[in-house]
């Protein structure tokens, strides 16, 4: 675990470790979907795939630092289940491959991601897939470590790491995808037993695959998922607030109906929560209702908008989702991760989140 810089050790003083006491959970626990923007002395602001600022020990104490600064922001701004907001990772799919065998980094090649809706240059898979060893274990001590509220890991889901390298070694991406949850299921249970509360497994491939979905993306989820005891999400979405996922949601029509051919199948799944898109976007509201049974990370904060929402609007999408799933499976999020959002929008837009959801408990509570 990287150590915490001094500034940072001399401002917490001598909390130790985590020893429990998590804070109780009330009516809309707020949460985020993962990543959160980097402070500018971490990474260049404002984009995705920022170049670090540091390198070596210096790199991961600034990681580290940058960890505790995004917890105290979300607890400052009310949210109730904190993430390491990505802190530690330069994208949310790589930020996982980095420590995985068998992917060659040295010479990527052009591919299309998400059913060719933009082409990236990605690794390659030359062999079988093996962990160099832990992945998010620092960042995931270093928060448990420092909140004593509900703490919160993202990695991406099966489907959409096989989504975002190009495979030499499988032969296809239904086998590649087991190989894929086997690894992050070791991660997952590692994480569990580091007292971390919510695994949330990132698969905005499930908005554009839906018949693999099916065919063996939620066997894949739930590989992924196998034997933990904590809570288990998935985040589905229309992807990042860059223009690549803007210029395609311009191609969707009046309603998006994604989630109504995938939605009935996640609900039968074994994971325990979803988390959704829903502010400014045309998905119809009461397809949240196919989602029976699961927790509903509904999406009140529109990532591809620098237009920070009042909390009025935050209680609006609330109550909106209150008519088609129980409100006590309820819990306001982002639609996305923010880590290419201005530093400033985006901790407005947490204090929005926060305040929206006080303001929804008092008229629903």
């Amino acid at each position: 675990m990287a150590a915490v810089s001094e500034p940072f050790r001399i401002a917490l003083g001598t909390r130790g470790v985590f020893r429990g006491n998590l804070t109780a959970m009330t009516l809309f626990p707020t949460t985020i979907a993962g990543s959160l923007p980097k402070p500018f002395w971490l990474a260049e602001p404002n984009r995705l795939w920022a170049p670090w600022r540091f390198q070596g020990d210096d790199l991961a104490r600034a990681k580290a630092d940058a960890t505790l600064l995004v917890l105290k922001l979300q607890e400052d701004a009310g949210i109730d289940i904190v993430s390491d907001g990505e802190q530690s990772r330069q994208h949310f799919v790589h930020g996982f491959l980095e420590f995985v065998d068998g992917i060659d980094f040295s010479e990527k090649v052009p591919m299309g991601i998400r059913a060719d809706r933009y082409t990236a240059m990605v690794p390659v898979v030359r062999g079988p897939l093996s962990l160099k060893g832990r992945v998010h274990g620092g960042e995931a001590r270093i928060a448990r470590a420092h909140t004593t509220r509900k703490l919160k890991i993202t990695m991406p889901g099966p489907m959409t790491i096989c989504d975002t390298i190009a495979d030499e070694h499988y032969g296809d991406r239904a086998t590649m995808a087991m190989a894929v949850a086997d690894l992050l299921n070791a991660e997952a249970r590692a994480l569990e037993a580091d007292g971390v509360d919510v695994i949330q497994f990132d698969e905005p491939a499930f908005n554009v695959f839906m018949d693999e979905v099916k065919d063996w993306g939620i066997a894949a989820l739930e590989r992924a998922a196998d034997g933990l005891k904590c809570a288990t999400a998935v985040h589905i979405c229309y992807g990042y607030g860059i223009k690549e996922n803007i210029d395609w949601k311009a191609t969707l029509g009046a309603e998006w109906r994604q989630y109504e051919a995938i939605f009935p199948a996640i609900a039968r799944s074994r994971i325990g929560q979803v988390s959704l898109e829903a502010k400014n976007s045309h998905v119809p509201m009461d397809l949240i209702a196919l989602l029976e049974g699961k927790d509903v990370l509904i999406g009140v904060i529109d990532v591809a908008s620098d237009k920070v929402e009042t909390p009025e609007d935050v209680a609006e999408t609330i109550e909106q989702a209150a008519k088609f799933v129980p409100k006590e499976r309820i819990q306001p999020c982002t639609n996305c991760g923010m880590a290419p959002m201005r530093w400033e929008t985006a901790f407005a837009k947490l204090e929005a989140l926060g305040a929206g959801a006080r303001l929804a408990r008092e008229r629903l509570g």
